[in-house]
């Protein structure tokens, strides 16, 4: 059963306490809860949180559905397209879904203000890896920001392999051969991607090296599934049961010590170690605790 909006939010005001500043509303699809403005509105009233921001996949994201969310107080919309043809993205994405309508919806999110609007491409050599200039063509000088992402090992499920991998220092060379650019400084401490400016002027790209340049150590990302789960790693394949706590009636004390303890006992290295140790047996699927 998944945690109601009250529950989300009780939890969200005590990872406010404990110093989470930056929230994001992910999923699997996060759109697909009714009403998710109603969460929205409850989340931008917690004192501390300056973040507020939501990764879709664009299926329902529409003109009406964008001005919504931005009245009820969110600040941005991060939309996952892996290609800009229907035969690579269907590859990509295990879905039918028209890039047309990613499209339709990046540009609604765009005109609602809900910016800046930032697209995650996940690179994978020999399905996608040819549209990476595409890609970034088609969104210079828009204001519309690309990350282009490693491919990963998330999960049980989606078959991967170290030589399908892409490295960023790869992407950023493609990049390079068509426009020139430069480095900027991180934002703020804990930021995954590195990110680039071209130099005429035409915005910013950013490329997440989570398999080639891990940053476990710097890690301050944690997970709180549908279901009440709190997961320190994208690779966990457990969590700690929040939702048990909630409805047992344990007072805000309790949820504190018990998260503090949570992250404070954490060992995740997973990216730092993939190449040197077994696969886990286990692991949860992004689209139940998000990317």
């Amino acid at each position: 059963m998944v945690l109601s909006f009250e529950e989300i939010a009780r939890l969200a005001g005590i990872f406010a306490l404990l110093g989470v500043v930056k929230i994001r509303l992910t999923g699997g699809e996060p759109l697909l809860r009714r009403d998710l403005e109603t969460l929205i509105a409850k989340l931008v009233l917690i004192k501390g949180i300056d973040d507020l921001c939501l990764t879709t996949n664009g299926s329902l994201l529409d003109a009406s559905k964008a001005r919504a969310l931005k009245a009820a107080g969110l600040g941005r919309v991060t939309v996952s397209l892996d290609a800009l043809d229907d035969r690579t993205f269907a590859s990509m994405s295990d879905s039918q879904l028209p890039v047309s309508r990613v499209l339709d919806a990046i540009v609604a999110a765009h005109d609602a203000g809900l910016t800046p609007v930032k697209v995650n491409m996940v690179v994978r050599r020999g399905i996608n890896d040819s549209c990476v200039i595409p890609m970034a063509a088609h969104f210079r000088n828009t204001g519309v920001i690309v990350r282009f992402i490693e491919y990963m090992d998330v999960g049980q499920s989606n078959g991967w392999r170290l030589e399908e991998v892409v490295s960023a220092r790869s992407i950023i060379e493609q990049l390079q051969s068509q426009w020139p650019m430069q480095p900027l400084a991180a934002r703020y401490p804990g930021e995954v991607a590195n990110t680039w400016r071209y130099l005429d002027g035409g915005g910013e790209i950013g490329v997440i090296a989570s398999v080639t340049q891990p940053f476990c150590g710097n890690c301050s990302r944690a997970r709180l599934s549908s279901d009440g789960k709190l997961f320190t790693c994208l690779f966990a394949a457990n969590g700690l049961d929040l939702r048990a706590l909630l409805r047992a009636g344990c007072d805000d004390g309790i949820l504190v010590e018990a998260i503090q303890s949570g992250w404070l006992q954490r060992e995740d290295r997973y990216s730092e170690l993939r190449t040197r140790v077994s696969k886990p047996n286990s692991k949860i699927e992004m689209s139940y605790i998000g990317g």
